[in-house]
């Protein structure tokens, strides 16, 4: 498997600990903290960006 390009959230900033996002070969998204790069979670897009939109809303799914 090729190695994932890992982008920086544009919401992180300067900041030290940030969210880190990557598109794998298999076409899902690769998500992981800065600070515990060993623990990748793995989305499509659908999911992820039903996700997004939840917490958006407010209606708790990010909580």
């Amino acid at each position: 498997m090729a190695p994932l390009i890992w982008q920086k959230s544009s919401f992180s900033g300067e900041a030290a600990n940030c969210v880190n996002v990557a598109a794998a070969p298999d076409g899902t998204l690769r998500l992981r903290e800065s600070d515990d790069p060993d623990v990748v979670l793995a989305a499509n897009r659908a999911g992820l960006s039903a996700l997004l939109a939840s917490i958006k809303e407010g209606d708790g799914a990010g909580a």
